[in-house]
């Protein structure tokens, strides 16, 4: 291409761009009050009961006992309150597998390289000059909100040091002056949600405002966590349960699961009937690429964890797609499909927002195919369209009994149940048990409850498990209800965790065991993401490309103990994703921020998720020990991390490095047989590291040969000795009679004398094998033949001595002429004669003899 056509190149470039970049349109809910959701203790929580904060209810949140009458923060919040969110790079692509967004990615990649590529903010710079850029509304909202703090309005202040923290607005962050503001409320106030900020700056020394102290960390953790502060109370009882900055204390870490957990369960039950629907956003960001080392490699996308299909299978098909082909199978009348199609919008996910109205015209459609306006069955009903309409009932009951895209009726709740219930369906059993539980609509009736709950959980249906736990244990019968927790709680039930802990705490019928209260309370606060978790904001700042916004957030998280959340933060600073890396092929490469340098920082994230089986971080680790990055390099202390990684046969890439540390004696002892043994396990783990253990095993038998003919220490491969099975009696009798029929050919009756055996023997050692065999064999037989000789002579010859002291007894004591009883005796031979009544008793072996 000539050099005149680059600027039309790039203005198609900035067009497509341009045209790609989303809008964000008012919601009515600014941004500070969405963040302040996130950043306030149990009145957030409270708030979030009714679908989150509203702006009036701000400063509700900053826990002030003396806000007053101050007018310039209430107009302060009214001109953030104006502000639309702004951001400041280019809003994510999902990943689809359609050709022109994957294109439309890329080009805007190269759009953000080219033009939005600038230095990043220096809190070193003029704070004047810095204010030009904000725009005249949000300099005069901190005007406003700076005149009060120094009036000293607690209010004022805390709105400060979050909008320097969080950069609300395109204000920039300045973590100094955030912390400060923070510190001092703290200090003078003991505002718990301050305490809670200071203790989470202490923790992570994030910008460098503060050196990382963890027993400061601590100490104002737990002053935040006696105070209330929820997100405390959850980084105290991680901190006790790992050992962090503390020695562990079990009971401790129970304590303060305990109180989140019981926070989450008033979360929960306080949505309508059946519990609130939350939505998981707790996630691994690697995940979306297939682990930390990429698809295939990583323990997340291989072995047993890798997503398996054939070429025609929708296994690695994106939503969109399968959303498409759901809803042209549904206009075919394929009720599988529309079913399903409700249940995905009903349910939702972290990337499918609910949509009640989309599932309950999706449920209602398989309904009138089933049944008609008066609740008859349809003649003309698809064949095996039953089930599945009483399932779409049970949704439409459902809905019909929380209100949700409808107005809430009790009466049509239970008539939709009463439809599902004819099938056996085993929801809408468990909706009816509801029904009579708790008097909604019908008679208030336990009895009748406990029966429909019984049946649906013998379908194992986790909400009626539950259910029915909570009337046995309300009964005093603890063993059956805790039967029917454990059921329920293999399907992630809130409520079956919850009373599965409270039991393990309290010792009702068992043992009390408080590491396992504390597993359960943990998971319990875990999944009350609402009421704590900073993950919705995280995932939305990191979608929307605020990567610095996103690691905040994550962090927060990650000291609150999620697992996911610390996988996130080290994956976000991790500097090590590629071995080759192709960036130097780029004329301008994108520059890494300053806040994601940060290797010692991500060492300690690393270790906290292997620390909560994560094997992939794990090997992280060993790779951070390995090379020295953050740390001092240790290769022992690696190839630790890699044993321990590679003992549960998951992580092909851990079993591969402990295979070359031992081949190059790193951290390990020198040994080339190990290295083998160690390689081979990582083809078994995952075949899809054939070509690198190949090509390991190539260079170590090289290695190896060498080794063995220049007489070299290390120990060379060697041919694994065959084991033998070690055979009992019965089946050492039974192989020594199937011997006897593997000496002869299938089908061999006789010599064949058309086909002789020309061949002589493979070798002279298999003739004399043969002949020895033979002959121990007649020599074994000669042997026993003798032996029953000897015992047939040795068994007559007794019989004869026997004799013959009874016939000299007879001799001496009798009354006859000597010698004529003797005269008259025959003489029998050796054997008895036949009709000799002695015969009888030489046969049978001399009874009575």
């Amino acid at each position: 291409m000539k050099g005149g056509g680059w600027p039309l190149v790039l203005l198609c470039l900035l067009v497509t761009c341009i045209w790609s970049i989303p809008t964000y349109a008012h919601e009515g809910e600014s941004k500070v009050s969405k963040i302040y959701g996130d950043s306030a203790g149990l009145a957030k929580e409270q708030q979030a009961y009714t679908g989150g904060p509203k702006i009036h209810d701000v400063l509700r949140k900053v826990e002030s006992a003396d806000r007053g009458n101050d007018g310039r923060v209430t107009e302060a919040l009214f001109i953030l309150q104006s502000l639309e969110p702004t951001n400041a790079r280019l809003s994510r692509l999902e990943r689809s597998s359609g050709i022109l967004r994957i294109f439309t990615h890329y080009l805007k990649e190269v759009f953000y390289i080219l033009f939005m590529n600038g230095p990043n903010y220096d809190e070193s710079s003029d704070t004047g000059q810095a204010q030009k850029t904000w725009g005249t509304p949000l300099a005069q909202a901190v005007k406003l909100l700076e005149a009060a703090a120094k009036e000293g309005n607690t209010d004022a202040r805390f709105l400060l040091a979050d909008i320097n923290f969080f950069g609300f607005y395109s204000h920039p962050r300045n973590y100094s002056k955030a912390f400060q503001g923070y510190y001092d409320l703290a200090m003078t106030t003991g505002n718990s949600s301050a305490q809670h900020m200071v203790g989470f700056m202490y923790a992570t020394g994030i910008g460098g405002a503060v050196q990382r102290d963890q027993a400061k960390a601590l100490l104002y953790h737990t002053f935040a966590a006696l105070g209330g502060d929820t997100r405390s109370q959850m980084t105290v009882a991680f901190r006790y349960n790992a050992g962090i900055a503390t020695p562990r204390n079990c009971e401790q870490a129970s304590f303060h699961y305990k109180a989140v957990a019981e926070k989450a369960i008033q979360f929960y039950e306080s949505g309508p009937p059946g519990g609130r629907s939350i939505i998981k956003n707790a996630y691994r960001l690697a995940d979306d690429e297939g682990g930390v080392y990429g698809e295939g490699a990583s323990v997340s996308s291989s072995g047993v964890h890798a997503i398996k299909g054939d070429v025609g299978s929708n296994t690695h098909a994106a939503l969109e797609d399968v959303l498409e082909y759901l809803d042209l199978m549904s206009r075919k009348d394929d009720f599988k499909a529309t079913f399903s199609l409700g249940r995905l919008y009903y349910d939702g996910s972290r990337v499918l927002d609910r949509n009640l109205n989309k599932a309950r015209v999706y449920f209602q459609r398989i309904a009138r195919k089933y049944w008609d306006k008066e609740g008859n069955i349809n003649s003309k009903a698809p064949p095996g369209i039953d089930k599945i309409a009483a399932k779409a009932a049970s949704y439409l009951g459902r809905m019909y009994l929380r209100g949700e895209a409808v107005k809430q009726s009790y009466d049509q709740a239970a008539k939709w149940f009463q439809r599902g219930v004819a099938n056996g369906d085993s929801t809408s059993q468990n909706g009816m048990g509801l029904l009579y539980l708790h008097g909604l609509g019908l008679p208030k009736d336990e009895l009748k409850a406990a029966e429909y709950f019984r049946t649906a959980a013998d379908q194992d249906h986790p909400s009626a498990q539950v259910n029915l736990a909570k009337l046995l244990l309300d009964q005093g019968d603890t063993y059956h209800a805790n039967s029917y927790l454990e059921l329920a709680a293999r399907h992630g039930h809130i409520e079956a965790f919850y009373y599965l802990a409270e039991i393990a705490n309290q010792g009702v019928g068992r043992d009390r065991s408080c590491g396992v209260a504390t597993t359960y309370y943990k998971i319990v606060a875990e999944k009350a993401e609402p009421i704590h978790s900073s993950f919705d904001t995280a995932n939305e700042a990191y979608k929307n490309g605020d990567v610095e916004g996103a690691l905040v957030r994550y962090m927060m998280a990650a000291e609150q103990g999620f697992e996911a959340a610390q996988a996130n933060v080290a994956y976000l600073l991790d500097e090590e994703k590629s071995r080759l890396s192709l960036d130097f092929l780029l004329p301008i490469r994108r520059s890494r921020p300053s806040f994601l340098r940060n290797a010692a920082l991500a060492l300690i994230y690393w270790t906290r998720s292997a620390k909560q089986s994560n094997m992939d971080s794990m090997v992280k680790m060993g790779d951070y020990y390995h090379a020295g990055i953050g740390t001092q390099a240790d290769e022992e202390k690696a190839a630790a991390c890699y044993q321990a990684a590679s003992e549960f046969q998951q992580s092909a890439q851990a079993l591969w490095n402990l295979g070359w540390m031992h081949e190059n004696g790193l951290g390990v002892e020198q040994d080339f047989h190990l290295a083998k043994r160690f390689y081979d396990q990582a083809l078994e783990t995952n075949q899809e590291a054939y070509l690198p253990v190949s090509m390991a095993l190539l260079k170590l038998r090289l290695r190896s040969f060498w080794n063995t003919i220049t007489n070299g220490r290390v120990n060379s491969i060697q041919n694994e000795p065959e084991r033998k099975k070690e055979w009992s009696v019965s089946e050492w009798v039974q192989n020594f009679l199937k011997d006897d029929h593997t000496n002869f050919p299938d089908g061999d009756d006789g010599d064949d004398l058309t086909n002789p055996v020309t061949e002589p023997p493979s070798s002279e050692d298999d003739l004399y094998l043969e002949m020895d065999e033979s002959f121990l064999e007649t020599l074994l037989i000669l042997s026993l033949a003798g032996t029953l000789l000897f015992l047939v002579y040795y068994r007559q010859q007794r019989r004869l001595n026997h004799r013959r002291l009874a016939e000299n007894r007879d001799q001496a004591h009798g009354d006859g002429v000597p010698g004529a009883q003797g005269d008259n005796q025959v003489d029998r031979g050796l054997f008895p004669l036949p009709g000799d009544p002695e015969l009888n008793n030489w046969v049978a072996g001399g009874v009575g003899h």
